[in-house]
């Protein structure tokens, strides 16, 4: 990681904690929360409430994952890599851990469920703070940023990321769904995820490399013909039956060059062959 990457991840953590803690101390920041939610804006501007509930679907978890895992699904298979999909999965992953584990662990309740006016609302079973559309906003888009090849179009979309996380958590506020601490700590909880992507880089080669090896095998293991099974009981060699001599019988002698010839026996088929037949 550059120290200009690391120096905003700390400067984030900051903020990300500054926020937490003024929550928790219900300073002047749940004030706010409270000035803006009586305000109600939606009711100041009636005449964008359509647009705008349909602009805050931008920042919900499921279209997004879908919209831009196809994008980058394309991208995998004219690469021949998976790092754009595996990138999106750890970062999802991370996010849907991180920020779970702070909503359910301080059960802050929306604007529409408060309860006490300038109360922090915290603890009583709500799951508002950090906005999570805020938060998925940030990294939906901004991960377009992250995989971007060139600087060039690595500018654009970081523009375009902006955009739309600024323009969702914004559009929290004015629905009246979400604090305005919600979504700055929405904010910062989508960016730190961005700015630690980098330290999961090694995990994902990892993953990629292991999933290659993975179809590899397979693929060799199918390519591969079956051997051919031996036959369980091989028919036993016939004996080839031997010629024995009959008793008794003799062929004429050979000429053993002396004058004497010797009497041979004859075998039994000899003796069923008729002479002339011999010779």
């Amino acid at each position: 990681m550059s120290p200009v990457r690391l120096g905003l991840f700390s400067a984030t953590v900051a903020f990300y904690l500054a926020i937490v803690v003024a929550v928790l101390g219900t300073t002047w920041l749940v004030q706010l929360d409270w000035q803006v939610m009586l305000f109600r804006p939606y009711k100041q501007w009636p005449g964008i409430h359509g647009f705008l509930d349909a602009f805050v679907v931008l920042g919900q978890r499921g279209p997004t994952a879908v919209l831009v895992a196809a994008w980058l699904g394309w991208r995998s298979w004219r690469q021949r890599t998976l790092r754009p999909l595996l990138a999106l999965g750890f970062a999802l992953l991370t996010l849907n851990a991180s920020v779970g584990a702070v909503k359910i662990g301080l059960g802050r309740l929306g604007p529409h469920y408060a309860t006490e006016i300038g109360s922090a609302e915290l603890w009583a079973g709500g799951d508002i703070f950090p906005s999570g559309h805020t938060a998925n906003a940030v990294v939906t888009w901004g991960i377009l940023a992250y995989l971007a090849t060139t600087p060039l179009a690595r500018r654009w979309l970081s523009v375009v990321a902006a955009v739309f996380a600024l323009g969702v958590g914004a559009t929290t506020v004015y629905l009246g769904t979400h604090w305005v601490s919600d979504v700055l700590l929405g904010w910062a909880a989508g960016l730190l995820i961005l700015l630690g992507l980098p330290w999961c880089e090694p995990a994902i080669a990892r993953v990629e490399a292991f999933i290659f090896a993975l179809r590899e095998r397979f693929s060799t293991a199918s390519s591969s013909p079956a051997p051919r099974p031996a036959p369980a009981n091989p028919p036993a060699a016939q004996p080839v039956p031997a010629r024995q001599p009959l008793v008794g019988a003799r062929v004429p002698a050979q000429d053993s060059g002396g004058g004497t010839r010797a009497a041979l026996p004859r075998t039994a088929d000899e003796a069923r062959t008729p002479a002339s037949s011999r010779y």
